[in-house]
């Protein structure tokens, strides 16, 4: 795995052969594919979450333990800067795979993905105090959009516990967004750092409620895959796709993630998220599309730091 990425990302760099004498074209085949795979695999959270038996943390505590030692064993030594963006972006992370997982368990999988997916728009109105980027035009009817989305989640949430599933996929989108502000503030440094500490803290809070959970053998299996699979590897494939991939090529394939993690629930589990919801997803993740989409078109140069 780490020869495949290795010779992908260096460009044969190391036998001193120019990066402009690989193959383009072959280059971005292998980058599409690569997130391609990356969404494929993000997007089975919903369905295998929604079948494990053991608590939300418990799940939590033990995907991340597991994909801490999938990116340790890929990184061997990873470099730590205990600066505050790393720190403050793996916190981050932390916050948001337990939001996540916990709303996933309490309202549908459609909710908790598409709820989540709002980061962008709290990453535009936080970047003017953090980075001192301003939100432009488009943020601002993107945002109104956005919340109009969301109220017609919260309004077909009848029960508390899925007044509450929303509210934690909406708290994990604000995290998921503070930790992409984090990641930005950090200039040199590896990202892998950053989610391999990230995982490491959200092991610490969730492997007791494993070690006490009543786990049944099936429970552990999806554990394993979540953490192999659905978090380790494609994080790895995700940090050398980007480099030879457009943002608006990213946006797009990006976009599949919140289409393919509700339909594989109703595939196998059978829910359907109800027409209030339905409505609310198009509107949240069309706002999303068109933000990205105007945003790379014309793009803002940020200050600074």
């Amino acid at each position: 795995m780490k020869d495949l990425l290795g010779r992908f990302s260096m460009r044969r760099q190391i036998q001193g052969v120019p990066a402009s004498v690989e193959n383009e074209t072959a280059a971005h085949r292998r980058a599409v594919l690569f997130l391609l795979v990356c969404v494929v695999l993000w997007s089975t959270s919903g369905v295998l979450i929604k079948q494990a038996t053991i608590p939300a943390l418990a799940l939590v505590g033990g995907r991340s333990a597991v994909a801490a030692l999938v990116l340790w064993l890929y990184l061997r030594r990873p470099v730590w800067s205990w600066s505050t963006a790393q720190i403050g972006g793996a916190v981050s992370y932390c916050l948001m795979v337990i939001f996540f997982v916990q709303a996933t368990q309490l309202t549908s999988a459609a909710n908790a993905i598409l709820l989540q997916y709002t980061a962008p728009i709290w990453v535009a109105l936080f970047s003017h105090w953090f980075l001192g980027e301003r939100p432009g035009r488009l943020d601002y009817v993107a945002s109104g959009a956005i919340l109009a989305g969301m109220a017609l989640f919260f309004g077909e949430a009848l029960t508390p516990a899925g007044m509450l599933g929303n509210l934690l996929s909406v708290l994990g989108g604000v995290a998921l967004a503070w930790m992409t502000l984090f990641m930005r503030a950090q200039k040199d440094q590896s990202s892998l750092e950053t989610v391999l500490l990230g995982n490491l803290l959200a092991a610490g809070v969730g492997v007791p409620f494993l070690l006490t959970a009543e786990a049944v053998p099936s429970d552990w299996a999806i554990v394993g895959f979540l953490g192999i699979f659905q978090l380790g590897i494609p994080f790895l494939f995700y940090t050398v796709a980007i480099r030879s991939l457009s943002a608006i090529e990213t946006i797009l394939i990006s976009c599949l993630e919140p289409i393919l993690n509700p339909l594989l629930v109703f595939w196998v589990v059978g829910e359907v998220p109800g027409p209030l919801a339905r409505v609310g997803g198009i509107v949240v993740l069309g706002a999303v599309l068109l933000r990205g989409l105007f945003s790379v078109q014309r793009p803002v140069r940020p200050r600074s730091l």
